[in-house]
């Protein structure tokens, strides 16, 4: 963020951050499609008069399908930009914050990705009040999420590994994702 940029205006210039990026956070991933955010982006696509041919995958857990060269299928290559960005998934809106739970403490741990894989991520660790800021929407989209899986698809997706990054913080973790996660123990 430059000098002079009001946390108000932050979203707009972290997606100029995001728009000049080379990195491409929108390959190779799968965020988590809930029942519910399915119904919401599918809800979306049809208001908005996108038509996009079978828009998720199903395997362990429902995610974006991606095209042929691994991009998330709602990903515009050209304008860099989300063609579901007001509802797109939870995980992408905490970005680059990201999250792992730890069965043996009961927590949630936060993370950050580093300025290496995200310049984003670069801009907020820069600054504390954006970072603090963005924190709190981060965990708000991911608390939602977990509420939202279930166990099996809980456990699916803590599998993924999340390199290059940092802990930045962790919190209790509400006692009905714990108790779905350790029914699968």
């Amino acid at each position: 963020m430059r000098p002079g940029i009001s946390l108000q205006g932050r979203q707009t210039e972290f997606f100029q951050v995001c728009r000049s990026c080379k990195l491409g956070c929108c390959n190779g991933v799968r965020p988590p499609i809930t029942a519910k955010r399915r119904a919401i982006i599918e809800s979306y696509l049809n208001t908005e008069g996108l038509k996009i041919e079978a828009p998720f995958s199903e395997r362990v857990y429902t995610f974006p399908r991606e095209t042929q060269d691994g991009y998330c299928i709602f990903f515009q290559k050209d304008t860099k930009r989300c063609n579901v960005h007001p509802v797109k998934p939870e995980t992408c809106v905490a970005g680059p914050i990201t999250f792992d739970i730890n069965l043996q403490t009961s927590k949630i741990e936060w993370f950050l990705k580093t300025k290496a894989i995200c310049p984003l991520a670069g801009e907020l660790h820069k600054h504390e009040k954006a970072l603090l800021s963005h924190m709190e929407s981060a965990k708000r989209e991911i608390l939602n999420l977990l509420n939202d899986l279930n166990a099996v698809e809980l456990r699916e997706i803590l599998k993924i590994e999340e390199p290059d990054t940092f802990k930045i913080g962790e919190d209790d973790l509400e006692p009905a994702v714990l108790a779905r996660l350790k029914s699968l123990i």
